[in-house]
């Protein structure tokens, strides 16, 4: 069973005097079978633990820790958190021109197998993941983000998910910029990968209720000045709909 603990995590962002510390010790757990989801306001530090978790050089563990199943993945490089399950789905995916889809996505899962796919195997494959998030078939051939609409990067990132099939996966507001459509098509995505294997987690962070109307969550944490002040059940999200987060926020300033 697939389990990601995050115990005391604190982390900063730039160096010497100029350094801030965005977490201020946080604690989670996500399990094989669970998904959870973690709400707050914008500055709260919710992306800061995504990308740490992930490995972002930009962040800063100065203290905790965070282990995958018992191993350190602190101790691991980005590559290895990929091949030992971790999964990160970005706010802003970056655009690499010259990069094409399926370059990109046969490098990632030969890099996370340990083995190249046979081509027609991942073509089938492939093509099978574009039709359930209703993706052109050309989109394969187009230069990685380049040129994307907001909920064409989404769809992308998780056409990666489906294809690399993580243990646990991270997904950092993968509503955002989504219209009624795309957001369905992409929770849809996102029930299929977890309820395909019962051996998956998932880490949902959103500002909102809208994306848990498809994917409900087990768990919900409220997230507020770098650590997470509350938590319950799915009817905690409808909570914060109703009331917002400012009770939340003085209660993260003043811990």
């Amino acid at each position: 069973m697939a389990t990601l603990e995050i115990r005391d995590l604190h982390v900063s962002v730039g160096d010497g005097e100029s350094a801030k510390e965005i977490l201020r010790g946080v604690d989670l757990t996500v399990k094989a079978g669970e998904t959870h989801a973690i709400m707050g306001p914008n500055g709260s530090g919710k992306s800061t633990l995504a990308y740490a978790v992930a490995g972002h050089p930009k962040y800063t563990v100065t203290s905790g820790a965070v282990t995958l199943d018992g191993e350190d993945v602190l101790a691991m490089s980005v590559d290895e958190r990929a091949r030992a399950g971790l999964f990160l789905a970005m706010q802003y995916p970056v655009e690499v021109p010259g990069v094409s889809v399926s370059n990109f996505l046969r490098s990632a899962v030969t890099a996370v197998r340990g083995e190249a796919p046979k081509l027609r195997e991942f073509a089938k494959e492939t093509k099978a993941a574009m039709d359930a998030l209703s993706i052109d078939p050309a989109f394969a051939q187009r230069s990685l983000n380049e040129g994307f609409s907001g909920g064409e990067k989404k769809r992308h990132e998780i056409l990666q998910l489906e294809m690399l099939k993580p243990k646990i996966a991270v997904l950092d507001e993968t509503d955002s910029g989504l219209d009624v459509d795309a957001l369905k098509v992409v929770s849809e995505g996102i029930n299929r990968f977890h309820d395909g294997d019962p051996e998956t987690g998932v880490l949902l962070i959103t500002h909102y209720t809208r994306i848990l109307r498809y994917v409900k969550p087990d768990f919900v944490h409220v997230f507020a000045g770098g650590r997470i002040v509350e938590q319950g059940g799915p009817e905690l999200a409808d909570v914060l709909e109703n009331e917002g987060y400012e009770k939340y926020v003085k209660a993260g300033a003043s811990a």
